[in-house]
């Protein structure tokens, strides 16, 4: 098999290079990336891209024609990829996470790309009370949430007989070899570690369905090699466990419990947080027994522990540091490296 993933050099697609490359040694497994974050190494021995048979940089934008040519499998995970990213550049993040992605899959159609996998995301339920599961209603709110349902929106209308899988990610979590600490099990162990502290910016109850970087890596795994059988042609699934739906108090309990002694402070007058969802994973656990995430919460922390450690890591201020995504598109802006549009300037 032959495939070509978009975004590998990126927090996520390291984990998923790593995972594919021991599971099937076969495989010819390419990456594609702009390189915004390429220096944003943590404790990584050796380059993650020495797995990837081919690095192509570029644009998603400013595809090539012909580029898909000979591929069996694409994976979808270059993104504008929060919140706080897409509110600052709204524009770029529908560009890159939808009208790109709705591109990109029909040249790798007309390519005769066999199996399309794209990285999707739980927040499009926006806020829910209940388990959402997906014949629930989206309910996106941030230009990230809404650039993911209207890509996979696109994809519905492809036609042809390409497989096209949209994994519903719970929120990632856990060690990389280009770490972000801009979510939020990751930003609890940081903080426990640099300053013996967590301080929740909420009142701790909203909701947040985990799913550890290798956990996401089995899910892709698994999308690539479905039979149209196992969900149909096309097929939108919420990709994570019944287990992993936690409340943030819980996710500042549990790296306590890893880490005695962190203080937990909570901010019991805050305004009601918008990002607060549980999530029915029932439909991925039916199709897909066999890579069911294995990864649990307590496991992910003592990973960004062992990999914090390794780092020794002690940044107080690690918000403002290129673990924080934001923080590295603005200084490639402040530096001129790249412009408003976040296009590489010559």
């Amino acid at each position: 098999m032959k495939v070509l993933i978009s975004g590998n050099m990126g927090y996520v697609g390291p984990a998923v290079v790593a995972h594919l490359r021991h599971e099937h040694p076969d495989w010819t497994i390419d990456g594609f990336d702009s390189g915004y974050f390429a220096h944003c190494l943590t404790a990584a021995e050796e380059l993650p891209e020495r797995l990837v048979d081919r690095q192509i940089f570029g644009d998603v934008r400013d595809i090539a024609p012909g580029l898909f040519e000979g591929y069996d499998g694409l994976v979808q995970l270059a993104a504008i990829s929060n919140d706080p990213m897409g509110n600052q550049f709204a524009a770029v993040t529908q560009a890159i996470n939808c009208t790109s992605a709705a591109a990109i899959a029909r040249a790798a159609q007309t390519a005769g790309v066999k199996s399309m996998v794209y990285a999707s995301s739980c927040s499009v339920y926006g806020i829910a009370d209940g388990p959402r599961s997906e014949a629930d209603p989206v309910a996106p709110l941030t230009a990230y949430a809404k650039s993911k349902v209207e890509a996979e929106q696109a994809f519905e209308h492809l036609g042809g007989t390409m497989l096209t899988t949209c994994l519903r990610f719970a929120t990632a979590c856990g060690m990389s070899d280009r770490l972000r600490l801009d979510l939020v099990v990751n930003d609890f162990v940081a903080s426990a570690i640099a300053s013996d502290e967590i301080t929740i910016l909420s009142d701790g109850t909203p909701w947040r369905p985990l799913i550890d970087v290798r956990d996401m890596a089995l899910a892709i795994e698994w999308a690539l090699l479905r039979e149209e059988a196992d969900g149909g042609r096309n097929l939108v699934v919420n990709a994570g466990s019944q287990q992993s739906n936690y409340r943030v108090l819980e996710v500042a309990e549990a790296v306590a419990t890893v880490r005695p002694g962190v203080t937990i402070n909570v901010n019991s007058s805050a305004p009601a947080d918008s990002r607060s969802y549980q999530v029915n994973f029932d439909r991925f656990a039916q199709l897909a027994p066999n890579h069911q995430p294995r990864i649990g919460l307590t496991r992910s922390i003592e990973g960004l522990v062992d990999g914090l450690e390794r780092m020794s890591f002690a940044d107080s201020d690690f918000r403002n540091s290129a673990m924080v995504r934001l923080r590295v598109l603005n200084d490639h802006l402040a530096s001129g490296r790249l412009s408003p549009d976040l296009r590489w300037r010559p």
